[in-house]
């Protein structure tokens, strides 16, 4: 595959920004992305979530069939990374609190 332009990819993330709402997101995603993506994608959010609580790397795996490596990697960007699902996190819990 070609390489793909920073402004491709930013063009992206703009158009993804502009989704409004879980259907929104749901159909735009189905379309972007195969099915096996997505549930790659889910499983990484759950794992970061999980392991913001503490949750042990054996505990992740069974829940959610990743490697260990992959575990890790998840846990390096969580801990170490742009600072991403530390953001969707903090938003996460704002919502469930304002319920």
């Amino acid at each position: 595959m070609k390489p793909i332009r920073q402004k491709d990819i930013d063009e992206l993330y703009s158009a993804i920004v502009r989704l409004e709402g879980v259907d929104e997101c749901r159909r735009f995603f189905r379309d972007l992305l195969t099915e096996t993506e997505i549930n790659e994608l889910a499983a990484r959010w759950k794992a970061a979530r999980m392991l913001s609580r503490g949750v042990p790397y054996t505990t992740i795996a069974r829940e959610t069939g990743m490697s260990s490596r992959t575990i890790a990697r998840v846990h390096k960007w969580l801990t170490q990374g742009k600072g991403g699902y530390a953001l969707m996190l903090r938003r996460v819990e704002i919502l469930k609190e304002g319920m």
